[in-house]
């Protein structure tokens, strides 16, 4: 039997994650620690509310943390805690290092403190920059970090505070760099859910002027999968990509989100690009296949058109948190 303490449990991904390693993995003890601020849905954690013990917490309060690794056992943390909405971002930088940078080494020091067997960190294909659209490269667990924004930065330097600690005091940690995630229970500032609430209430969908521009996506059960490998299998000291290798324009989205809801094209309205806005990400994920043995499962197109109808069937969890976003898009004009 393993203890892990799950940060930002409450939250898209690490809900998924919550439920998922629940699942396979009956027998374990899970802490789910959630800071709720706006983005962070309790009621997530509805269906496994019985088998885990939520706490309500910040991960920068290193007294809590110590209390809880220590009160529980823990042998695990998965940090999934995180201010991660990069528009957000450009007005107000300074939540984003306090939490991403500052939090991360808080619950770092209380991990080597109390001395847990691995720390796993989640972060993100942003922190090396952006590739041109006419580009063959993608980005290898050896390229350098050129974060472009206020977010971007943060998570790039939240990944070096990690390996800082496992290279002067040891602790065993490992990292998963994920291309953009989908799938439901997304809060509904994000692209894909805001194009289907937006949709379904009848709204125009903004797509940013450079509507060429492409990300790599993947599905959230698969992130899980990767995740939940990489701490079975990986090797601690080790960084891993976790990525598909399918790329889709934010007016791919657009499109397919209308398309799935039978309505127009006309729908779409272009809106200004947010400053610092990257151009492409893709990641090379060779190591985490050919090393750990994992391979995503979900293939976009029918993946993307699930998500969508589970915006269409589930009004009730979605619509009350359309009020809770701190930002508008666009705010930063």
């Amino acid at each position: 039997m393993t203890s892990l303490l799950v940060t930002g449990a409450a939250g898209f991904i690490g809900s998924h994650f919550v439920r998922h390693w629940t699942a396979r993995h009956p027998d374990d003890t899970v802490v789910a620690l959630d800071a709720l601020t706006y983005a962070g849905v309790e009621s997530n954690l509805a269906t496994v509310a019985d088998r885990v013990t939520f706490v309500h917490g910040d991960i920068g309060d290193g007294t809590l943390m110590q209390r809880l690794l220590r009160e529980h056992r823990t042998e695990v943390v998965v940090n999934f805690a995180a201010e991660s909405h990069n528009s957000l971002a450009v007005l107000d930088p300074a939540r984003f290092f306090r939490t991403n940078v500052l939090g991360t080494q808080s619950l770092l020091d209380a991990c080597r403190q109390v001395g847990v067997e691995r720390f796993h960190q989640i972060s993100t294909c942003e922190v090396y920059g952006d590739l041109a659209l006419d580009s063959d490269e993608a980005f290898t667990e050896e390229s350098p970090y050129r974060p472009r924004t206020p977010y971007n930065a943060s998570k790039a330097a939240a990944d070096h505070v990690v390996r800082s600690y496992r290279d002067t005091y040891g602790l065993p940690v490992t990292i998963t760099n994920s291309a953009n995630n989908y799938g439901s229970h997304q809060f509904p500032e994000k692209v894909i859910p805001l194009f289907a609430t937006r949709a379904l209430n009848g709204e125009r969908l903004p797509v940013y002027a450079s509507s060429d521009n492409q990300r790599e996506w993947i599905h959230v059960l698969d992130q899980c999968e990767a995740i939940e490998t990489v701490l079975l299998k990986g090797l601690p000291g080790e960084t891993y990509h976790v990525g598909t290798g399918v790329e889709a324009s934010v007016g791919q989205i657009a499109d397919c989100v209308l398309d799935e809801l039978g309505l127009s094209a006309a729908r779409k309205e272009t809106v200004p690009d947010r400053p610092g806005h990257d151009r492409r990400y893709l990641l090379n994920s060779d190591k985490i296949r050919d090393e750990l043995g994992w391979e995503p499962r979900v293939p976009f197109e029918s993946g993307l058109r699930e998500t969508i109808r589970w915006y269409a069937d589930n009004r009730s969890w979605w619509e009350p948190l359309l009020g809770r976003s701190p930002i508008a898009e666009g705010a930063w004009k």
